[in-house]
């Protein structure tokens, strides 16, 4: 017996079609924490909503976004309301958000917060103790990780503007257990052999959890002892 396969757009069809024909998909109430939150400059939402087992992708559209009467981040605690659908070029399944609430605020955005106002009250963000960058370094100091794009990039873009410019690459885990210690060690050693002219401290972007290494204590603690103006190159 002969089988005709169909296509993977028939597939994704033919399930999207499925999913929409479910009355309960039509209108969900859904609560959990925002994570890898994007705010497209087309004025579309973009995130992943989650709890302690799964995570479900999400998208608000810009018309209704207007309705928000707050500004989404990672580590939200939401509820949302919308329909479940399936896109069917990615053959995924996702939420489209009608309107969405707070629901209070996630772990990990209570305890940035909290720390955050805690170095605020010490004067560590204070504007005096910025150092001055030098207009042309000599030598960069780059801490991130040693593969991945973000390195690249630095240096097309530092050696385009600076021919001369020499970098120096010391490697740090970028996320994970113990990512954060590894990052203020490696400041201190830059400082104390005087590796650089100035520090640039980069990753690219990530959820609040992949980020959060550089919200730790250790690093704010390591970036203001620093002798080396540092220059945050964390994309959110």
């Amino acid at each position: 017996m002969k089988i005709n396969p169909i296509t993977v757009t028939e597939l994704n069809r033919y399930v999207k079609e499925k999913v929409a024909e479910d009355e309960y998909l039509n209108s969900v109430y859904v609560k959990g924490e925002i994570s890898n939150f994007k705010h497209h400059y087309t004025g579309h939402m973009y995130f992943t909503l989650k709890d302690e087992n799964s995570l479900i992708k999400c998208v608000m559209f810009k018309s209704q976004t207007a309705t928000l009467n707050f500004i989404p981040k990672d580590g939200m605690k939401v509820l949302v309301l919308g329909s479940v659908a399936v896109y069917e070029r990615d053959g995924v399944y996702q939420i489209y958000c009608k309107a969405m609430q707070e629901d209070g605020m996630g772990s990990l955005y209570i305890a940035y917060e909290k720390l955050k106002k805690k170095l605020e009250l010490e004067g560590l963000f204070d504007e005096k103790h910025k150092k001055k960058i030098p207009f042309m370094p000599k030598i960069i100091g780059v801490l991130t990780s040693n593969t991945g794009a973000v390195i690249r990039d630095i240096i097309n873009v530092s050696t385009r503007r600076n021919p001369n410019v020499y970098i120096r690459l010391l490697p740090v885990p970028v996320q994970g257990e113990g990512a954060s210690q590894k990052i203020a060690k490696a400041i201190k050693i830059m400082n104390e052999k005087k590796l650089a002219d100035v520090i640039i401290l980069a990753r690219g972007g990530g959820s609040l959890e992949d980020l959060w290494p550089f919200n730790e204590e250790i690093v704010a603690r390591s970036i203001y002892e620093s002798e080396l103006p540092i220059i945050s190159a964390v994309r959110t």
